[in-house]
């Protein structure tokens, strides 16, 4: 499945790429963005730089946006593109096959999020002597969520945008 990432590396990826292409990176680009922001957030918090309320502000609203967006994202890539790009080209079956597994894997991570972020909000918003504590737990599982999706964007990108380019996978 590599085959694809040899014959267009990163290196010559550019503006020039198919729109739908070029859209697929700029979605993950989001991505890597809201988790690395929230990383911030959570690093602010361990420092001592934001309290529970605060670190409340500054990583609630993101989490949101990253949860809904990543699952409808990934939904969008496992029921209409990579059942586009199994037709398209039958050799990276093995790769959409582990991105699908990655899905399953990520939404794991993503419930775990969800629920975590549920408990902080409620200690905070409930002004529970229990804030701090969940605070912890909410960025010890963002830390824990985030080595994975950036490794799957990473792959993911390099089966599907060599595809998009050299067969014309996914259309505009």
């Amino acid at each position: 499945m590599l085959y694809l990432r040899d014959a267009f590396p990163r290196e010559r990826w550019t503006d020039a790429l198919p729109e739908t292409a070029a859209f697929w990176l700029q979605m993950h680009a989001g991505f890597r963005a809201q988790q690395a922001q929230m990383a911030q957030a959570a690093t602010r918090w361990r420092s001592g730089a934001l309290d529970p309320r605060g670190l409340h502000a500054a990583l609630i609203p993101t989490l949101q946006t990253f949860l809904g967006h990543l699952d409808g994202h990934h939904r969008v890539e496992s029921g209409h593109y990579f059942p586009q790009f199994r037709l398209i080209e039958p050799r990276i079956q093995a790769g959409l096959d582990l991105l699908d597994r990655d899905h399953d894997a990520i939404h794991a991570d993503l419930d775990a999020l969800y629920h975590a972020a549920v408990a902080f909000h409620q200690a905070v918003a409930g002004q529970s002597s229990d804030a701090p504590d969940q605070a912890h737990r909410l960025a010890d599982v963002l830390d824990r969520a985030a080595p994975g999706l950036i490794r799957h964007l990473d792959d993911e990108e390099d089966i599907v945008i060599p595809l998009m380019v050299l067969k014309g996978g996914g259309g505009r």
